[in-house]
């Protein structure tokens, strides 16, 4: 693996994170639909143009790993320090996206661990890498860690160490629509309700308790149970749910982070021939 080929799989890290935010309509979460609210535009211009910011980082990841060979305590150590410097560079560009900057980071480095690696090998090698403590983190818990520890929930790291379960449902609930023929952004959407009907979203604990949390739950099954976005009834119950969680302000932020990195393990292999403008 060359630098070139290290920022190819950054850049199509940042693709799958700007194409998770151009869905719409996500229940909870910021899309593009409302133009007539400046708030809304600001909002997900921001977060597009953050995003972006994550992709010296990335390409610093899918160095390292390359450079290490191999998923040991100091690609881990040294993939947190990379972290928390893109971190701050993102906050300057507007914030957002720390949840999908570990996601993100940790299957751009498995996949530069193993550049042959697809799907479910890329979420295993990533589980390798995250089986390790970061000894040089900040030794203050964060707002994630102590809802899962409230709450007996996995959150962001137990989701790593289980190498990316909701991962790899999301990857086959793409695969299952697809089948079905479905467009491309209805299959996102499968992909995304399939994560928030079963992930124990650490923000939505924080934010609506464990009942707020079963009652997303039951109404991203509900949009699965009646056929998924490319059904008129799967379309109505997401709509529904929709309109619910914003009207209540809880957003299903972890599901979006996973859904990007969904679409990044989908991408593979990613080309890495330079880019013209």
């Amino acid at each position: 693996m060359t630098r070139r080929e290290d920022e190819a799989l950054a850049q199509a890290a940042v693709a799958a994170l700007t194409g998770q935010l151009a869905l719409a309509p996500k229940p909870g979460l910021p899309d593009p639909r409302d133009l007539s609210a400046r708030e809304t535009r600001v909002d997900h211009r921001a977060l597009r143009w953050s995003a972006k910011a994550l992709a010296p980082g990335l390409a610093a990841m899918a160095a390292a790993a390359r450079r290490t060979g191999e998923a040991t305590p100091r690609l881990r150590a040294e993939l947190g320090s990379i972290g928390r410097c893109t971190e701050h560079s993102v906050g300057l560009a507007g914030g957002g996206h720390r949840g999908a900057l570990w996601t993100l980071g940790l299957l751009v480095a498995a996949a530069a661990l193993d550049p042959r690696a697809r799907g479910a090998e890329v979420a295993a090698a990533a589980k390798r890498i995250a089986a390790h403590t970061d000894r040089r983190a900040p030794r203050r818990p964060s707002r994630g860690s102590t809802v899962s520890a409230r709450y007996g929930a996995a959150g962001a790291r137990g989701e790593a160490r289980a190498g990316f379960p909701h991962v790899r449902r999301a990857l086959d609930a793409l695969a299952r629509a697809r089948n079905r023929g479905a467009t491309e952004e209805q299959a996102r959407m499968d992909a995304l309700v399939t994560v928030m009907s079963t992930l124990q979203d650490t923000e939505l604990l924080h934010t609506a308790g464990p009942m707020g949390l079963r009652h997303v739950q039951a109404g991203a099954r509900a949009v699965l149970d009646a056929g998924g976005t490319s059904t008129d009834a799967g379309r109505e119950a997401l709509s529904s749910l929709d309109a619910d969680l914003h009207a209540r302000a809880w957003s299903p932020r972890g599901s979006a982070g996973l859904l990007a990195g969904t679409l990044f393990v989908d991408s593979l292999p990613v080309s890495t021939t330079p880019r013209t403008t």
